[in-house]
């Protein structure tokens, strides 16, 4: 077996159906599929059965850890040679394996990621999201498949990994949020070959609304410095920049009580921000929804950063997450 895709659940089934359908049409077929329910309310059992025989796949169902520790539990009972990790809100194009296989083939690598796209069918909240975390304006567009980049730290969206790597690395350590980088940063602390694969890119829903992406991004946040503490040399001058903008918005809306050409910089990366996103999405509906995410990425991941750092770096407090209890709603 060539290749194990390993998808890790949470009350997701319908989500499941739609990338286990995209796997029926793969055009590289040397493959099995893991689906393992991490402690659901509402499992995906009726669906995964639906391809019993139309793909190579296995159920599990354990009780609920995480995306870090699921991950784990799938790799511990996978055949094939390499690790495919994906979330369960995915959906893969036909070429996807045909394109990592070419990447393999032309140059081996010990682990890979690839980047992400907005599908036809997403919400215009789900393309807007999608906007902020691929814009140069907002990532730097190091999410959307940059190529010009001394490393690639491929995200449990889209990630690949040589089983042999997987098992000598430990798998995936038990943060909740950022266990991927900090996967990421033990494949090359390690000694292991990690690339960029631009064609084997997904189609990735993220949230549905703007209240559980903000969630997300904050808890991002808060994740970069739980990082740092573990290993200071990963915080670069980019992961400080959202952090710089929610506090230089925050001055510029106070300045603007006194002075209203305060709001002037404000304004100018509104109309970038629309402009940008509504030729790139053909649309005005999701420029104007583009400014909103990429104000909440921006704002949601520097407010965690700052929060983290008060209470990790000031404070001396241990490692912890944001709305543990309230996620998913």
């Amino acid at each position: 077996m060539k290749y194990s895709f390993i998808i890790p659940v949470y009350n997701r089934p319908e989500e499941v159906d739609e990338l286990l359908d995209s796997l029926t049409h793969q055009t590289f077929r040397d493959f099995e599929v893991l689906v393992i329910e991490d402690g659901s309310a509402v499992p995906c059992k009726d669906i995964v059965e639906k391809y019993d025989d139309l793909l190579s796949i296995k159920y599990f169902v354990k009780p609920n850890s995480g995306p870090g520790q699921t991950r784990n539990y799938g790799a511990e009972r996978a055949e094939g040679e390499y690790l495919l990790i994906l979330d369960s809100d995915c959906i893969v194009p036909p070429t996807y394996l045909e394109a990592v296989e070419a990447e393999l083939n032309r140059e081996p690598a010990d682990a890979f990621g690839g980047p992400d796209r907005a599908h036809s069918s997403f919400s215009d909240i789900q393309k807007a999201i999608n906007y902020a975390m691929t814009s140069f304006f907002t990532t730097g567009g190091i999410r959307g498949g940059k190529k010009k980049m001394d490393k690639f730290y491929p995200r449990s969206f889209n990630m690949g990994v040589r089983a042999e790597a997987y098992q000598a690395l430990g798998g995936f350590s038990k943060m909740r949020f950022g266990e991927d980088i900090d996967f990421s940063i033990r494949i090359f602390k390690n000694g292991y070959c990690c690339r960029l694969f631009p064609e084997a890119w997904v189609w990735h829903k993220r949230r549905t609304d703007f209240r559980k992406f903000f969630k997300q991004v904050h808890n991002s946040g808060i994740a970069r410095i739980n990082l740092y503490k573990k290993y200071p040399e990963s915080l670069k001058v980019v992961h400080l920049l959202p952090a710089a903008f929610t506090v230089g918005l925050l001055v510029l809306l106070l300045g603007s009580l006194w002075c209203l050409w305060c709001l002037l910089p404000i304004l100018l990366f509104i109309l970038l921000i629309f402009i940008d996103a509504s030729i790139r999405n053909k649309s005005i509906r999701i420029g104007c929804l583009s400014v909103a995410a990429s104000f909440i990425q921006l704002v949601g991941y520097g407010s965690g950063f700052i929060l983290a750092w008060w209470r990790r770096c000031v404070k001396g407090k241990d490692e912890f997450a944001a709305f543990e209890k309230t996620f998913y709603k």
